[in-house]
């Protein structure tokens, strides 16, 4: 077969019998337009970073008036769920059963302890969950000094002495972790759909015996593998416009950057994640086994080392090491900046630049495990 000629003429007609192909097939459409959305909601809403409001046991063992008021202060609050317990033992029961996060404890002398410093609180947190009990901890602490303010304004007495931070939160002032997390959830999407898409192209000629045929045929090395990736290319393309208005439309994510960048970063990483998807369907010839390895190879990777969830500055040196020839990695931090920041060029030129070493990479690989496979 030729290698680098290319016949428009051929290329159309293998692009529009591949569109037929697409078509009458309803697993296509079904991964690029119904998975697409599914997984977006399931990260968008799913995975919740959030701590809105946490169930908190009470166990007031003085029942003077100052209990009674920092307990009335703490039931006020819009972002604790106050449980009150009439022992310890009951609401340590109910924290091993996960029924709270975390139990407080006013012992009997809260009151009197009050006029004469210092006075002692215990609060027990559910470790289990990390973030959850640092945010209970941190903002009975504020909610302590509130009160403590409050209590000294209404008796006259010399408020204590507190330090007012003011914080400002760049890129996502409100600091719903949903902003951040749905961009990334976009990368993890595209990488599964990517790769599923083409990962059944060209074993499903080998299942169905029309490769010999092609393979017999005029036309070039070249064209075969242009004519499995153009349509699939806008058929991806289609699903991360999707995703971009679900995004903005209902889930409300701002996309702070040019819709433009976000096309051709978004047309770099779809083109690692189709030429992953057809180098698998190249080599394992056989439809399920590519499926099945293009999730593993895609999906795992995409969720665990993009910085998707996990801070990659955290993770062992080997595992961030590994992070660096993961695509998602870079699409994340590509896309995370459009949403939220705008076009940051060094940013975005950087992650495009891997992102394109990477498409040239699993392409090119394609075409060299195609070569041979021809040649057969």
């Amino acid at each position: 077969m030729r290698i680098f000629n290319i016949n428009p003429r051929h290329l159309l007609a293998l692009c529009r019998k591949e569109s037929y192909q697409i078509v009458r097939d309803p697993s296509s459409i079904l991964i690029a337009f119904v998975l697409p959305v599914i997984l977006l909601f399931i990260f968008g809403y799913g995975i919740n970073l959030d701590t809105n409001k946490v169930r908190l046991g009470v166990v007031q063992e003085d029942s003077g008036a100052e209990a009674s008021r920092f307990v009335a202060v703490l039931t006020g609050s819009p972002y604790i769920d106050v449980h009150m317990g009439s022992s310890r033992q009951q609401m340590q029961e109910q924290l091993q059963r996960g029924q709270v996060r975390g139990v407080l404890i006013l012992p009997n002398d809260f009151s009197a302890r009050i006029h004469h410093p210092p006075a002692t609180l215990q609060l027990l947190t559910d470790g289990a969950e990390p973030n959850t009990a640092n945010f209970l901890s941190s903002y009975l602490q504020g909610c302590l000094q509130v009160w403590l303010t409050q209590r000294a304004s209404d008796f006259g007495l010399h408020p204590p002495a507190l330090i007012s931070l003011e914080a400002r939160y760049w890129f996502n002032p409100t600091t719903i972790s949903r902003n951040f997390l749905v961009p990334g959830s976009i990368s993890v999407i595209m990488t599964v759909i990517g790769a599923l898409l083409t990962s059944l192209v060209v074993a499903r000629e080998w299942e169905r015996g029309t490769m010999e045929a092609l393979l017999s045929s005029s036309v070039t090395r070249s064209e075969l593998l242009l004519s499995k990736i153009i349509p699939y290319y806008f058929l991806g393309m289609i699903a991360m416009t999707m995703c971009v208005l679900v995004s903005t439309m209902l889930m409300g994510v701002p996309l702070r950057g040019s819709f433009w960048v976000l096309f051709i970063v978004s047309s770099l990483f779809l083109g690692s994640g189709l030429g992953l998807g057809l180098f698998l369907s190249t080599v394992t010839r056989n439809q399920f086994v590519a499926a099945q390895i293009a999730l593993l190879a895609g999906f795992l990777p995409a969720t665990m080392l993009s910085g998707f969830i996990f801070e990659i500055n955290s993770m062992p040196a080997p595992i961030q090491a590994i992070s660096y020839l993961v695509p998602a990695r870079y699409f994340v931090g590509a896309l995370q900046t459009l949403f939220l920041a705008g076009d940051i060029w060094p940013v975005i030129l950087s992650n495009s630049l891997f992102l394109l070493l990477s498409a040239l990479f699993w392409l090119g690989l394609t075409a060299w495990k195609t070569a041979r496979r021809l040649d057969d």
